[in-house]
């Protein structure tokens, strides 16, 4: 591994460290040139997946761009990295286990919101409202009336929280 600093091809493992159950490795490591210390990770190659867009047209799954929309629906809710992380790699491995590697967005799409309704409504309803193309308020009220029949609670009720609205 060459030093990001120098460039020496040589370095030391100083300590390694399983992430994200069993699937990555992080690993600390020491320049031997010039001693100075950096952080690489590894991560267990699957076999490429093709997305087939809305457009019919084809990309290889992209777990960064996975995670950037999901940290979209994410921003200021009590969702952290760690959680969203653990939506991608849940995704990642169904996405590849599957006997055919292909999946289409719309496919991709339904298995994030599954994932991130039991995590947060409003991270949830952020991102149905992209994927799902929200055009409207009556798009909104429809999945916010969808997410409480989801998870069983009274779409306006005594136990309502007050206050403004989360969206």
């Amino acid at each position: 591994m060459r030093c990001p600093y120098c460039q020496h091809p040589e370095s030391r493992v100083l300590e390694s460290r399983i992430l994200e159950g069993e699937s990555a490795l992080r690993r600390r490591r020491e320049c031997q040139e010039c001693r100075r210390r950096f952080t690489t990770y590894e991560r267990l190659a699957m076999n490429p997946v093709l997305v087939t867009k809305r457009d019919t047209s084809r990309e290889l799954f992209d777990r960064r761009k996975l995670l950037e929309g999901i940290n979209r629906a994410c921003i200021h809710t009590r969702v952290g990295v760690a959680d969203m992380e653990q939506v991608v790699d849940a995704i990642e491995q169904r996405v590849a286990s599957r006997t055919r590697p292909e999946a289409t967005s719309a496919e991709i799409g339904e298995m994030v919101l599954e994932e991130l309704l039991p995590l947060d409504e409003v991270a949830y309803v952020r991102f149905a409202s992209v994927y799902r193309h929200f055009a409207g308020v009556e798009d909104f009220i429809r999945e916010l009336q969808r997410v409480e029949r989801l998870n069983g609670a009274v779409v306006a009720g005594p136990s309502r929280r007050p206050g403004p609205p989360r969206l």
